[in-house]
C-alpha cells in the first residue's frame, strides 16, 4: 500500500549544462495527472520523464521541478522570414496611414515570433541517460517515502476494520436478543410480519459484515488499491446507514451510529492510498 503524498530532490552535475537540481511532489488526486516545470530548451525531454514517472506511479497529482544552476546562456534563434513580413507590413501601414514615424527596433523585437531561444535538441538528447539516472533515484526516494506513509495508514485501516467487525458483533448478538423477545410479545403473525419487515436488520448485518471482510482482504493486496477501497467503504456506508433508519433500540442505534462515524474516518484517509 502507498500514499499518494511524498516528496524528493536529488541533483547531479552535467557538463556543459551545470547542475542540474529534480524535485518530485505528489499530491491526492482521483487519477493520475503530471504536471511540469522545466527549464527553457528542455521540452523535448518531457515526454521521456512522463514516461518514467508513470511506470513508477500510478494515481495522484505529480508536480516535477527542474532547475539548473550555473548554465551557459540559450542561443537565440531570429526568424528572418517572419521579421521580414512584419516589416513590410508594417510599412504598408505606415503608407497607408500616411504614418511618418520610423520601424523602431524595440518594437520589432517584441513582436511574436521574432526572437527565441532556441533548443539543442541533440544536446539534450545526450544528456538523457545521465538525467534518466537522476530521474530514477529521484523516484526512488518519493516511492520510498509514498510507502512509509503508506504502512501507517495501512496499521490505521486495518485497526478500524477490525473495530468495526467487534461493533458489528455486539450488534448481532443483541439484535437477535431483541428480535426473540420483540417476537414473543406480539399476538399475530400480521404484527410479527409488520414488524420485522420495519425493523429487521439481519441482511444488512450480514452484508456488512461481508464488506468488511472483504475490505480487510483487499488492504494486503499489491498495487494501486485506493479506489476499490473506497468503493468497498461506499457500500458500507450504505447498508450502515439503512441499520441506522430500521434500528429499533437505544443501544443498537448507538452503536450504528459508532460504526458510520468510523466508517467516516475510513473514508477519509482512504483519499490518501494510490
Amino acid at each position: 500500500m502507498k500514499s499518494m503524498t511524498g516528496f524528493a530532490g536529488k541533483e547531479i552535475a552535467i557538463v556543459p549544462f551545470g547542475k542540474i537540481f529534480l524535485e518530485i511532489r505528489t499530491t491526492n488526486h482521483k487519477y493520475l495527472e503530471t504536471v511540469f516545470h522545466l527549464p527553457v530548451g528542455f521540452l523535448s525531454l518531457e515526454d521521456k520523464i512522463k514516461k518514467e514517472i508513470e511506470a513508477r506511479i500510478k494515481r495522484g497529482r505529480v508536480v516535477c521541478v527542474m532547475n539548473i544552476l550555473g548554465s551557459p546562456a540559450n542561443s537565440i534563434f531570429v526568424d528572418n522570414r517572419l521579421l521580414r513580413n512584419y516589416i513590410s507590413a508594417l510599412k504598408n501601414i505606415r503608407e497607408g496611414a500616411r504614418i511618418k514615424e520610423e520601424i523602431r527596433l524595440d518594437t520589432l523585437i517584441h513582436l511574436p515570433g521574432v526572437l527565441s531561444l532556441a533548443e539543442d535538441r541533440r544536446s539534450k538528447t545526450k544528456i538523457w541517460p545521465r538525467l534518466k539516472t537522476l530521474l530514477h533515484k529521484t523516484l526512488d526516494d518519493l516511492v520510498a517515502m509514498r510507502q512509509k506513509e503508506g504502512q501507517a495508514l495501512y496499521i490505521y485501516l486495518k485497526k478500524s476494520a477490525q473495530a468495526l467487525q467487534i461493533s458489528l458483533g455486539i450488534i448481532k448478538t443483541k439484535f437477535k436478543k431483541l428480535i426473540k423477545d420483540k417476537i414473543a410479545e406480539l399476538k399475530t403473525p400480521e404484527e410479527r410480519s409488520s414488524f420485522l419487515k420495519d425493523t429487521d436488520i439481519t441482511e444488512e448485518i450480514e452484508r456488512l459484515a461481508f464488506h468488511i471482510r472483504n475490505f480487510k482482504n483487499k488492504l494486503s493486496k499489491a498495487g494501486p488499491i485506493g479506489k476499490e477501497l473506497d468503493f468497498i467503504s461506499q457500500e458500507m456506508q450504505r447498508e450502515a446507514n439503512t441499520m441506522g433508519a430500521k434500528s429499533c433500540d437505544a443501544m443498537v442505534s448507538s452503536r450504528v451510529v459508532q460504526i458510520k462515524s468510523q466508517i467516516e474516518k475510513i473514508r477519509e484517509q482512504l483519499q490518501n492510498i494510490e
